[in-house]
């Protein structure tokens, strides 16, 4: 039984240790916080990779859901795409577009963040470690809707927490396209399928792949990183590492010999991304340096094992047939 539900347990609790601890946007001193944290990040990215799964989609599905995933947190959850007082930072002063009532900047980065880090990068991991399972449902129907149901109570004790902090309550006009928004990109996620192509090239070697990973992911980070950059140059050079990073993905996954290494080697680049980042930003406000700094050692030292390991586990395990992007 708990060998059986390893991988959907392993993905439940990953995605909180990524998407709030590793990235050192909460301190060690508030791991507790992970009842509530797993639920939401934990539940919304088993979800989105079991609903994909059951219906035979792919990763732009569930890049898809991902993206549905941080409009839902930030614009309704947390508010912090319309709050400009969230978490006493002033977040969407830069950049700010007052006929949106958002910093293009913050909603740029924040929404980015839950797609890939959130939700895809601990996905990609947890396949990783599937083998055979990698593309098959890990839930029965009475695990789906268990996952569902704390998720749902993840979303509220996190509404109710953000409330209590930073109360505010957007517009209704924000909410309406907000949801909307969420509606849509849930709708195309789920039925819309994406066909890939095939080519005679062959795929990079996967250290290309992770190389390409870091450095865009690096040009992401730009925006919160370097307070000196100019508001716009920092979202231009983060635009421009999307593009790249899923016009080479969509290129190389087409090609002969992509296959689980390449995909391993974007998880593996987007985990040592939010190392090195959790060394240069910190929740200075919630916890003296020493535990920041403590806190992002013994996070980023456990993302590094579990690079390690899963590259280990790869290596012993028969090659699982190529998959292009679309699957």
């Amino acid at each position: 039984m708990i060998r059986r539900n390893a991988l959907p347990l392993g993905l439940f609790f990953l995605a909180p240790l990524v998407g709030e601890f590793l990235l050192g946007n909460t301190p060690i001193v508030l791991l507790p916080a992970i009842v509530v944290f797993a639920p939401l990040y934990g539940g919304g990215a088993l979800l989105i990779r079991e609903l994909a799964r059951r219906r035979g989609l792919g990763w732009p599905n569930m890049l898809i859901l991902a993206l549905a995933y941080g409009v839902l947190e930030e614009g309704f959850t947390t508010q912090s795409l319309f709050n400009p007082n969230y978490a006493d930072e002033h977040l969407l002063a830069p950049g700010y577009i007052a006929a949106l009532g958002i910093g293009v900047p913050w909603t740029l980065f924040v929404v980015g963040i839950h797609v890939f880090w959130s939700i895809c990068a601990p996905i990609l991991l947890m396949e990783g470690f599937a083998g055979e399972r990698r593309t098959t449902p890990w839930l029965g129907r009475r695990g789906l809707i268990v996952t569902a149901i704390l998720f749902v109570l993840g979303l509220a004790a996190s509404t109710a927490i953000s409330q209590s902090m930073y109360p505010y309550t957007a517009s209704a006009a924000q909410f309406t396209v907000t949801g909307a928004i969420v509606v849509a990109l849930i709708a195309v996620g789920l039925l819309v399928r994406f066909k890939g192509f095939a080519t005679d090239s062959q795929a990079p070697r996967p250290w290309i792949v992770f190389v390409m990973t870091l450095l865009t992911a690096a040009a992401f980070m730009l925006m919160t990183t370097i307070d000196s950059l100019p508001v716009w140059a920092g979202v231009a050079i983060a635009v421009a590492g999307i593009v790249v990073f899923f016009a080479l993905v969509g290129l190389w996954s087409a090609r002969e010999g992509w296959g689980d290494a390449h995909r391993l080697a974007i998880g593996s680049g987007a985990l040592l991304t939010y190392v090195w980042h959790s060394f240069v930003k910190h929740p200075s406000s919630l916890a003296d340096w020493i535990v920041v700094l403590a806190g992002a050692v013994i996070f980023g030292a456990a993302a590094i094992w579990l690079i390690w390991f899963a590259w280990r586990r790869l290596r012993r395990t028969p090659a699982v047939a190529a998959e292009q992007v679309v699957g």
